[in-house]
């Protein structure tokens, strides 16, 4: 009787083991014919379940992508109820999750080094344009922040302190950056409805 294949699963499956590959060489480095080496695999079984390279690389980035949106589902659960609290449980989750954001963070500019037009590339994504979506639609959901200059600016500020904490000789800290950003937060959020309060009146 022949093996019945999860086709779904073994995809996630070479995605999630190209991702070490992809972390130990570089984007650039690695060409198809490596990738099927070193998972094991043939090239036309690779080229079975993903066109190119750069097919495989974006694939990856979303099943990265959905894993974030689940684990950060079940910290916002555990978390506190008020903007703050919440804002400190995501800290504690990318820093539990450091090594890893860090990869990917590498991973990205190597992908986009190797691209001959990467703006063009980043604007005609909608790959990249539903991740960064669903990214917002995060913030929004558990932190309640509907601005998208506040989204980009903590977006940039989790990036930044990731990148920071590898080139920097002091370790900057999550929780104290945490705890301070939410604390501004709470201060924005309750002068913006000070201030449209009073426009009401």
């Amino acid at each position: 009787m022949p093996k019945i294949i999860d086709h779904d699963q073994y995809r996630k499956e070479l995605l999630l083991k190209a991702f070490d590959l992809f972390a130990e060489r570089g984007y650039g480095s690695l060409t198809m014919r490596q990738l099927a080496q070193g998972l094991g695999v043939s090239t036309g079984t690779l080229y079975h379940y993903f066109q190119s390279k750069e097919d495989l690389f974006l694939k990856l980035m979303a099943e990265l992508a959905q894993q974030d949106f689940r684990e950060v589902e079940m910290t916002m659960a555990a978390a506190g109820e008020t903007l703050e609290e919440r804002v400190e449980a995501i800290f504690r989750w990318v820093e539990s999750r450091e090594e890893l954001f860090l990869k990917q963070v590498l991973l990205s500019i190597s992908f986009y080094q190797e691209q001959h037009n990467s703006q063009e590339l980043v604007n005609g994504s909608q790959l990249l344009s539903t991740l960064n979506e669903g990214y917002r639609n995060l913030s929004k959901q558990y932190l309640g922040i509907e601005d998208p200059d506040l989204i980009q600016m903590l977006d940039a500020l989790l990036g930044g302190l990731v990148l920071s904490r590898v080139f920097c000789l002091e370790k900057v800290s999550f929780q104290r950056q945490g705890q301070l950003l939410g604390k501004m937060l709470r201060a924005y959020v309750e002068r913006h409805c000070r201030d449209r309060a009073s426009q009401l009146n």
